[in-house]
């Protein structure tokens, strides 16, 4: 326990990092934010209000273009614009929205000013408060008085800490985190599992193209999704059984099977799309990888389940500590009664099963199923696993410390996305991650060598 207690020092010192690296000034356009600044408004007494909304629904540079156009770009800042109003229209307050760029204010500036009432504030955000049209309001728009622009007060905080990037890491780790519980399975009795990410692929093209061409498309119902998505893991872990097969009874080696397996598996997912994706997928479908209870990710609390469940059988029950006998000498467990090949041939169903879990998660994630899922992420899995102090060599490893280790992997890409380090070296780092964490995983057998 005291090398979980480590890593998990480890990662929260990660995070400590990471924190004071992004720590940088704030400039929130959020619901919070408009409530806040409709109530700095209301300070000042005005009679009628405008609001402008720009075209970037994600914070960045205004794109030009009409009003009309601009519609579906500003969904971003409605809660902060409907929080504004909310507040305002309690005031009495007469609210007037300017939606679009520079020159879509510039025709509601000009507008107003034909009606000759002045205007007691403009409230919009940080980075449209900088536009040219609101410097010389008083020369330009007589009527309207000087009124002031007025935007979000910032803050300092850590880009990393936002809830908004810690949600984002917690969704993108969970494909990863469910597969790796199979791989540490595989992994702790010796062997290795290099098909996974390819399983992804085929297990959401099998769900996805059920869904769409036999189960309704986008009107499919709820049993429908279900069984669909039943299939695609089914026939993920038929994959996982010709493996275990292969290993237990042809005696072939983990790593020449599983890797034929990839590439095999990734031809057929090709081959059943024809290169396509398959989207005709009804918006219900998503709940499983986008929905929330509580605000807490359905994705996330399956994950904390699964965990549970899979440190509950490695810990308490029979099965588990046959993997670690089997992964720590399988002759001594074979003359000790335990049937080997039954406790290989499970470990490899169960990670080819969490690899087509993991694949309807994601295909619910982007609400689509496409052969191009699941790439190098059999590598991002042993990584977190391997990160997270199992061994590669057998007999030791635990489920707490694989989601320590997928963790981090998520958190030190994070961290390297906001940092904007640039995605070649990004893939450097990664690489040393992992070389340093089987390094430390040699220290105990080279001491006891010595």
């Amino acid at each position: 326990m005291g090398t979980e207690f480590n890593r998990l020092c480890g990662l929260l010192s990660l995070c400590l990092i990471l924190s004071l690296m992004t720590f940088r000034e704030q400039h929130d356009a959020d619901a919070s934010a408009g409530r806040s600044l409709a109530r700095r408004a209301c300070e000042l007494r005005p009679t009628q209000v405008l609001i402008v909304i720009p075209v970037d629904a994600a914070g960045g540079a205004p794109r030009g273009g009409a009003s009309q156009s601009a519609e579906p770009a500003n969904r971003g800042y409605e809660p902060f614009v409907s929080a504004a109003q909310a507040v305002l229209s309690e005031k009495q307050i007469s609210v007037h929205e300017a939606r679009g760029d520079a020159r879509d204010v510039r025709q509601a500036l000009e507008f107003l000013q034909s009606q000759g009432k002045p205007l007691g504030a403009i409230l919009t955000t940080h980075e449209s408060a900088q536009w040219a049209v609101f410097e010389d309001l008083a020369i330009d728009f007589p009527a309207l008085g000087t009124p002031p622009v007025m935007s979000p007060q910032p803050y300092r905080w850590p880009d990393f800490l936002k809830a908004r990037n810690l949600f984002n890491i917690a969704d993108q780790i969970t494909v990863i985190a469910v597969i790796a519980i199979g791989m540490t399975l595989v992994i702790i009795t010796g062997g290795i599992d290099l098909s996974v990410g390819s399983l992804i692929a085929l297990s959401a093209v099998t769900c996805c193209l059920l869904i769409q061409d036999h189960g309704g498309g986008i009107a499919a119902g709820s049993g429908a999704m279900v069984a669909c998505s039943l299939a695609g893991i089914g026939i993920a872990a038929a994959t996982g059984v010709l493996n275990g097969l292969l290993i237990t009874r042809l005696r072939m080696p983990p790593f020449i099977v599983t890797l034929s397996t990839m590439l095999a598996v990734s031809g057929v997912a090709y081959m059943l799309t024809g290169g396509e994706s398959a989207y005709k997928i009804p918006p219900s479908f998503t709940w499983l990888g986008r929905g929330t209870v509580r605000g807490i990710p359905n994705s996330v609390l399956l994950l904390g389940g699964l965990y549970a469940a899979a440190h509950f059988v490695m810990t308490r029950t029979i099965w588990g500590r046959y993997l670690y006998a089997v992964g720590g000498n399988r002759e001594a467990a074979r003359l000790s009664g335990i049937r080997t090949e039954r406790v290989l041939l499970g470990a490899y169903v169960c990670s080819a099963l969490l690899a087509g879990f993991g694949g309807v998660i994601m295909a619910s994630q982007l609400q689509s199923g496409s052969p191009m899922f699941g790439q190098m992420y059999e590598l991002y899995v042993i990584a977190a696993v391997v990160v997270g102090g199992t061994s590669l060599s057998g007999g030791r490893g635990t489920m707490v410390g694989t989601l320590i280790g997928a963790f981090m992997i998520a958190v030190i890409q994070n961290g390297m996305n906001l940092l904007r380090v640039e995605s070649y070296l990004q893939k450097v780092v990664l690489g040393l991650v992992i070389l340093t964490a089987v390094g430390i995983d040699q220290r105990p057998s080279r001491a006891g060598e010595e």
